[in-house]
């Protein structure tokens, strides 16, 4: 079997989503294609149709820096895009990890004294450590849960995520950005092609191609407490192969605060001092 080819298949879904009229094009009246051809997209590019062809077949996977940077704004790609153009054509060299991973029993304290929702996940979404308010807050943070499957293929996250198309399309984002540092790691692979198969809403938004961790609002429900907006912040982890802590926090005295308060004195042991 031939290597796979990332780059170019990146860059036929990333020309699939340019209309015409987003780059100054007139589609003629018999056009059936929604996104640019590939003849339209070398003209903005400034390299032949034919090269172009040979990227998007694999044929020629290292293209120059300039030659990219000039696909990337004919595209109308954002910084985070553009990056992962730049990955997927020279991606980093490293040995695939272990199946298993494992944080350390002072990360597992660290998360333990704070107060807000702190949770330790790996480079695949696996949850690896979380702190009791995490787990009161989300059942989807329990250790060996896997969130990128959960958020798919469990009924249950649509009650928990309001907004579960942008919470679904915030978890493919982080899987492609991960895609592009290691094409060919087979863990994340088999990951992509099990939920590529079991949903069709992780393979639409795969094939859509967008790339990149967002730091934003998450809009959670909680059987409880209500609706809660908490701002999402990722913290990484040196040297632990990709793994990295994700807290979540509102804002003083806001309702979403007073309903992790509730959450908090909800939990065995909590005492005033905690909150």
């Amino acid at each position: 079997m031939g290597k796979a080819n990332h780059l170019g298949e990146y860059l036929r879904a990333r020309r699939a989503r340019v209309t015409p009229a987003e780059v100054g094009l007139v589609p003629g009246p018999r056009r059936r294609l929604a996104g640019l051809r590939r003849d339209e997209l070398a003209l903005l590019a400034g390299i032949s149709s034919e090269y172009l062809q040979r990227l998007e077949q694999g044929r020629d996977r290292h293209p120059s820096t300039e030659v990219l940077d000039s696909i990337a704004r004919a595209l109308r790609m954002d910084a985070k895009a553009t990056a992962h153009l730049h990955q997927l054509a020279y991606p980093t060299s490293r040995p695939h990890r272990a199946p298993h991973e494992q944080v350390s029993a002072a990360i597992a304290e660290l998360i333990d004294q704070f107060l807000m929702p702190a949770v330790v996940v790996s480079r695949y979404q696996d949850v690896l450590a979380a702190n009791p308010i995490a787990c009161a807050l989300f059942p989807g943070f329990q250790v060996g849960q896997n969130l990128s499957r959960w958020r798919f293929l469990d009924p249950a996250a649509k009650q928990v995520f309001p907004d579960w198309d942008e919470a679904t399309a915030l978890a493919v984002g982080g899987l492609r950005a991960l895609s592009a540092e290691d094409p060919d790691d087979p863990r994340l692979l088999a990951l992509i092609s099990e939920l590529s198969s079991a949903s069709e809403r992780f393979k639409k938004l795969w094939e859509h191609a967008d790339v990149g961790y967002t730091k934003g609002i998450t809009h959670m429900r909680h059987p409880e407490v209500g609706d809660l907006y908490l701002t999402r912040t990722k913290l990484d982890l040196p040297n632990t192969g990709g793994a990295h802590i994700i807290t979540y926090h509102a804002p003083p005295n806001s309702t979403s605060a007073h309903a992790l308060d509730q959450l908090r004195a909800s939990l065995p042991n909590s005492s005033a001092s905690d909150r």
